[in-house]
């Protein structure tokens, strides 16, 4: 493993910047009939903000726990808490979201 020092660190850090992180945790009306197609439409919506640079990373989760996904936006909480409020899956009740400012690397993404 490589060593970091401390001038690196305070090198790496000062490169971060802000971003927005959603937690998707399942609604009121998640497993209802009827929920799938909402969902389907919450992912088309997640490519086109994919498609736009906003939605920077997206994992859904498919374990038995409560959390449905979680995902990284470029935009400030307040912007990424409005956006979601839009969800189809959100304004049904279906997916519940929760909003955290976070901070990362620019340029950081998951292997191909």
């Amino acid at each position: 493993m490589k060593t970091i020092t401390d001038d690196d660190m305070r090198q790496m850090i000062a490169t971060t910047r802000e971003f927005a992180a959603v937690i998707l945790r399942h609604g009121p009306r998640h497993g209802e009939p009827g929920a799938a197609p909402i969902i389907w439409e919450h992912g088309r919506r997640n490519f086109a903000l994919r498609a736009e640079g906003l939605l920077r990373i997206v994992c859904p989760i498919r374990d038995a726990s409560n959390v449905a996904g979680i995902g990284i936006f470029a935009g400030s909480v307040d912007e990424i808490d409005r956006l979601m409020r839009e969800d189809p899956a959100v304004k049904a009740g279906v997916l519940v979201h929760e909003v955290h400012p976070c901070r990362s690397f620019p340029g950081d993404a998951l292997p191909p």
